[in-house]
């Protein structure tokens, strides 16, 4: 049984995993700058030691470096803009905003792909809005984290429809490890200006070095080269309907965590049934959409 199910099995640790780091982002009490400083630093770090034991090159042409880098420019932003999201509200909040990721990605996608948005896409991503109007509405007081997490939701399709071409021409080991040295530069540079180079700022309460290990080694290093290897055997439809759930494991485990803080209004919980159902939709009908076309070309 595990045999044939473990690659589902591991996704959906993964996807586990990945919504865990909406939860770590609010244990660790430093500011949203040095979170992801840090978790640059260990998730770099962890890669090479990796990289190095297995002999891994990361050979890449001069053109694909400099391409690759400015990509982690804005992984970088999409990164601080989630974790401040979290703590200018709270998880759930968040990450149900952060769902319309799916909304983002259809309207952007095209201009790269030079195709014409398609009319169920605008049909879903009104729905998606209207979902998010009930959670803005009803948890006003959580005003600039959400404003935050769909600024975060919009860098994040844009860097994942950028990858989906620098894929073609590179490594995906490759292309995410001098995405994640790209972003590190960066927010190294920033955080050198701001603090005008003062490292005492950079130390960490010692409560927050368990959780930054865990979300850089974890959640950062071991997610995606676990995620890599899942994704040569299980179908991109597949894996689309998971990654999906990650709100929702995301909500169950901060809800455990924190239910008083965690638990919300009716009016939030309409809405993220509304964005939720309609990802869920928007997958079941791509995928019916590529079968039909499939058969077509036959």
């Amino acid at each position: 049984m595990y045999a044939k199910y473990k690659y589902h099995i591991w996704l959906h640790v993964i996807i586990v995993i990945f919504g865990l780091t909406g939860v770590l982002g609010k244990l660790i009490t430093v500011d949203s700058y040095l979170l992801v400083w840090y978790r640059l630093l260990i998730g770099v770090v962890a890669l090479l030691i990796y990289f190095g034991g297995i002999k891994f090159s990361l050979r890449i042409s001069k053109k694909q470096l400099i391409r690759t880098l400015l990509v982690g420019v804005i992984i970088a932003v999409h990164w601080v803009t989630f974790f401040e999201a979290i703590k200018q509200s709270n998880v759930s909040v968040a990450l149900v905003c952060f769902s319309s990721s799916t909304l983002f990605t259809s309207l952007i996608e095209p201009f790269y792909f030079k195709r014409k948005i398609k009319a169920y896409e605008l049909i879903f991503g009104l729905v998606i809005i209207l979902g998010l109007y009930f959670i803005f509405s009803f948890e006003f007081k959580y005003l600039i984290g959400m404003i935050l997490s769909v600024i975060s939701a919009v860098l994040a399709s844009w860097f994942t429809v950028i990858n989906g071409i620098l894929i073609k021409e590179n490594n995906a080991k490759t292309i995410s490890f001098y995405e994640l040295l790209g972003a590190f530069i960066v927010v190294s540079v920033y955080l050198l200006i701001s603090t005008e180079l003062d490292f005492s700022q950079f130390l960490l309460p010692v409560a927050d070095i368990k959780w930054l290990l865990i979300l850089g080694v974890v959640c950062t290093a071991f997610a995606f080269l676990v995620s890599v290897e899942v994704m040569k055997k299980i179908s991109p439809y597949t894996v689309t309907i998971s990654v999906n759930l990650e709100p929702i494991y995301s909500i169950i485990v901060a809800l455990l965590i924190w239910p008083e803080s965690e638990t919300m209004s009716f009016g939030f919980y309409l809405g993220t049934i509304i964005v939720i159902t309609t990802i869920f939709l928007n997958a079941l009908f791509k995928n019916r959409v590529s079968t039909k076309e499939k058969k077509a070309l036959q």
